[in-house]
């Protein structure tokens, strides 16, 4: 049951994440470099809000509940402003690394467009992020012992699972719609992205009210899928092309950078 249980909250969390790297990214090296580094990017993120946690734990008052509660969400606050911010910064080193490569190469367009580099860079933030999310859970899923043994929910792990889910694919739109905010300078955009973000974080204080978080975490999920998709230069048309499989430069393991 143990292993079934590791299995199955495994593929729901990264099965999704897997597929559009296996079919969308796996084949090109340069997108691969690319999401490793925006896989670096965040865990560099982590690292910051992580050390200036520790030593505010370690300065703080540790009898005192109400305080630690207060660090654990200046915590969260931290860590997603610091996220936001590599993600920006990430984006000037990207568009700066866009133009050496144009300069490098022979052909008159870049090697792989701002919009390519956006869901390659969203990706890499979504797996380092879901991987430090789930990782210890998955672990303790491979057992031994049983959840809501002592009355407790016995949903924590599939709920872990398909928030990670979220959470990675929600990287992904918000990586579209951030770059594509900075490229239009639609800095209102980058501010909904940046509080989206909070909100979904600050969802989980719900838990263990898995239902709290999550149905409100998809509500996200959908609105930022949607404002991704019309980002990207999709619209109702090109959609139903793709789906109908009658345009296959509508797919992106065959997109041509413009």
């Amino acid at each position: 049951m143990t292993a079934a249980v590791f299995f199955g909250c495994t593929f729901i969390a990264f099965g999704p994440a897997i597929a559009l790297f296996l079919f969308t990214i796996a084949r090109e090296p340069l997108r691969v470099i690319f999401l490793i580094a925006g896989a670096f990017f965040w865990l560099v993120s982590l690292l910051l809000s992580s050390l200036v946690w520790f030593i505010s734990v370690q300065i703080s008052n540790k009898e005192s509940a109400a305080q630690q509660k207060g660090l654990l969400i200046f915590g969260v606050v931290l860590s997603v402003l610091l996220q936001e911010t590599f993600r920006f910064a990430y984006y000037k080193l990207l568009k700066k690394a866009n133009e050496g490569l144009l300069t490098l190469s022979q052909e008159e367009t870049m090697p792989i467009s701002i919009r390519q580099l956006a869901y390659v860079s969203g990706l890499g933030f979504g797996f380092m992020s879901g991987a430090f999310s789930v990782v210890n859970i998955l672990a303790d899923s491979a057992g031994p012992g049983t959840v809501g043994i002592h009355g407790d929910s016995q949903h924590y792990f599939l709920s872990s699972a398909f928030m990670t889910m979220a959470i990675i694919l929600l990287h992904m739109f918000w990586g579209v719609v951030f770059f594509d905010a900075c490229e239009k300078q639609r800095w209102w955009a980058v501010g909904a992205v940046v509080i989206s973000h909070l909100l979904v974080s600050c969802l989980t204080f719900q838990n263990p009210e898995y239902v709290a978080s999550l149905v409100p975490t998809y509500v996200i999920l959908f609105l930022m899928g949607v404002w991704a998709f019309y980002s990207a230069g999709g619209s109702l048309r090109n959609l139903k092309l793709c789906l109908t499989c009658k345009d296959k430069d509508l797919l992106l393991a065959n997109h041509r950078p413009r």
